[in-house]
């Protein structure tokens, strides 16, 4: 086997995992958005939602630990150009999320995890984008 057709299958392998990582995570995640979106929640409402979000942070960790781990340093390199495009994108995004609640437009609670979730999905298509591309 040649060393190009075995980077390709350690490619697809790597996209692969992170794939079948990520669905039960983006799940999680959307639970957790659905959870913490009551506009008057009670305290058993309160505590599951800070748990279920405690449990999909670990869950990114735990993810992207395994998805570190698998990749050659390229594919490292183009997992941390992603993430810090997908950091900057959420950082902006939480600006203006609070810059609307502090003008009483929306409710900063209710679209945070959004714009985490749209982070990691801007993460993962912009990797996966570049992975695709580079060929």
């Amino acid at each position: 086997m040649t060393d190009q057709v075995q980077q390709d299958q350690m490619t697809r392998a790597a996209r692969r995992a992170v794939l079948v990582d990520g669905i039960p995570v983006s799940t999680l995640g959307v639970i957790a958005l659905a959870l913490g979106s009551t506009p008057d929640p009670s305290t058993g409402q309160k505590a599951w939602w800070i748990a279920t979000t405690a449990v999909f942070t670990l869950a990114i960790v735990w993810v992207l630990w395994r998805a570190f781990r698998r990749a050659d340093e390229y594919l490292r390199r183009i997992q941390l150009e992603s993430m810090a495009i997908a950091f900057a994108a959420v950082l902006v995004g939480l600006q203006v999320a609070t810059l609307l609640d502090a003008a009483g437009i929306i409710q900063l609670h209710q679209v945070a995890e959004g714009i985490l979730l749209g982070g990691v999905g801007l993460w993962l298509t912009i990797a996966d984008l570049r992975t695709r591309l580079h060929r």
